[in-house]
Parts: structure tokens; sequence; C-alpha cells
């Protein structure tokens, strides 16, 4: 009988071979946590870091879905394969992915030199689903020369995505609310590249303007981060924003990424993952079935009969005690 913890023969090498039917069931297999995804995962760590990632992300309504899907046209045009990997707002309902960026990019669905995966951010505050890296680990194995990743436009929650991506671009748009407040949460800090969408609106411009003049008053030496003009719905300015790309992939020692800089994504990503560990425990000890009376915890703790840390610490308890 085969060995049914190993990946099913000859999936790994039709992934490194780029064929796009391996690549959707090893994303499917890693998304879902099966058995074969950790020995999946392990045999593709050879064959990374040749793809360039690059993050885009920025407050809802900023259009990062259509200037994404403007991009991918104009990186094919110059015979890139893409891999997209959209992290879409969860369900109530489901916790599944509503997929509106995977609708938005349906037209690149016969192209075999772009594969789209749409992932639920279930509930996760980053921006990113806590599977994110994963798939793009897949989709650098699978050979794609550039893999985008667009968060759930959670706005200031979103520094995550500094953690993955070799060049992060910030999308704002005119009118989208006070500038000031995405540099007090950290979005500006972590732009390589800054465009503001939507540049037919009424004070794009002006938006333009107080950009530049807020990285004006970073410290001294610090990279130069050009602000770029969008109206992706024409595709004007998409031309530029791929040359910023790709002069900034220039200028990216070691490949991609430097390995200092890899090394320390490696140890951010496995504290992450411990963290989501923990997370899931958490979730499966205050489920009804774990023998954990929390609505009873949480009536005391309402009525006044007990503290909130000592409830919290009770159920904290729990976590030492072997599973």
């Amino acid at each position: 009988m085969a060995d049914t913890v190993s990946p099913p023969d000859g999936l790994l090498q039709r992934l490194l071979a780029g064929q796009t039917i391996a690549l959707a069931k090893s994303i499917t297999a890693v998304e879902n946590d099966t058995p074969q995804a950790a020995e999946l995962l392990a045999g593709i760590q050879p064959h990374l870091g040749r793809a360039l990632v690059v993050g885009f992300t920025g407050p809802p309504g900023a259009g990062k879905s259509t200037l994404v899907n403007a991009l991918i046209v104009e990186l094919r045009r110059r015979e890139r394969s893409v891999g997209v990997v959209a992290v879409d707002p969860s369900s109530p309902l489901t916790g599944g992915a509503i997929l509106g960026d995977r609708i938005r990019m349906s037209e690149h669905t016969r192209d075999p030199g772009v594969f789209v995966r749409s992932l639920a951010a279930r509930g996760h505050l980053g921006g990113l689903s806590p599977m994110a890296a994963r798939v793009i680990d897949v989709m650098d194995a699978a050979g794609r020369d550039v893999v985008i990743v667009e968060t759930v436009g959670a706005g200031q929650s979103e520094v995550e995505i500094a953690e993955i991506a070799d060049i992060r671009v910030v999308i704002c748009a005119p009118g989208l609310g006070d500038d000031v407040q995405a540099i007090k949460a950290g979005i500006l800090e972590i732009a390589d590249i800054l465009v503001v969408n939507k540049a037919d609106l009424p004070l794009a411009e002006r938006t333009v303007s107080q950009l530049k003049g807020m990285l004006s008053l970073r410290e001294a030496g610090m990279a130069e981060v050009p602000v770029l003009s969008t109206t992706a719905t024409n595709g004007e300015g998409v031309i530029a924003l791929a040359d910023a790309v790709e002069t900034r992939a220039g200028t990216l020692s070691g490949g991609a990424v430097g390995p200092e800089e890899r090394a320390a994504r490696a140890l951010r990503r496995v504290r992450r993952l411990l963290a989501d560990a923990a997370a899931q425990r958490v979730r499966r000890l205050i489920r009804e079935d774990s023998g954990v009376n929390v609505d009873d915890l949480c009536t005391q703790v309402q009525r006044g009969e007990l503290g909130v840390n000592v409830a919290a610490a009770q159920l904290l308890q729990r976590l030492k005690e072997p599973e």
C-alpha cells in the first residue's frame, strides 16, 4: 500500500515542472493542511527564492484589485508568468473566501501564464491569511516569475505584508480619509512604492503632493519611495508602475531578496506559525465539546463573581494540560 503521508506520486515533480493542475492540487493540500502538505512543503524548500513577491495593500475602496488586474496584463505583455494570492474577506457564515478578487480577475482564466488563488482571511487581523506564506512558496516552486499578494484591505492592520513581500506597493485613493492616520498606523512606512489610484478623481494631485510631503519628513538616508498616479480602469500609469516594480527588483541583492532578510523572514514566519497554532488550540478549547464551560465562566464574570483575569487564567491553565 502506498505511503499515505507522502505527496501523491509525482505531484512534487509535476509542481516543480510548472504544471497548472499540479499547482492547484498542491495549493489545495497546503491550504487544507492535509497530511501530504508537510512533505510537499519540505520537498519544495530547495527550490524557493526565485520568484519576485510583490505585495499590494491599502484601504478598502482604493481599487487594489482593479490595479492588480491591470498590472497582470502589463506583466504578461512583458512575458512574465504571474501567480496571484488574493486574500479575500471571510464569509461570516462559512469562514470561506467571498472570492470577489477571483471574479474580478476572471479574464485571465484561459491564460496558463496566470494563476489566481483566493484565500479566506478567516478573521486574521494582519491582513493576510495564515496560509498565504505557504501558498506563495508553492507558487514560487512552480516557477512563477512574479507572485502578487493582495491583502483584504483592512487598512491599519496590514503591516504583515512587510514580512512576506520583496516589494511592497501601498495603494491610496483621493478622498479616503486622513492620510496622516496611515502613517501613524505604519502603512506608509512599509511602502517601497506609493500609488495614488483613481487619479482622474478630484483631489488626486493634492493627495500626491501630501504623500510626497510626508515622505520628505523621513530620516535622511532612507531609500527613495516613488509616488505614482494611476487610473486602473483605463490603464493609465500602469506601465510606469510595472517599470517601478522592475527597477526596485533590480536594486535587491542576492536575487529577489538578500540572504539575511530571507533568514529574518523565516524566523518571523516560525513565530507567526507558533502564534497561529496557539490560537487554534484556544479556539478548540472554548468550543462547547471541549469540556470547558466557557458560558459558565462568562456568566460568573458578568455577575461579578469572577474576575476577568481569573477566568482567563483558568482557560490558560487548560492550555498547559496535554490534549
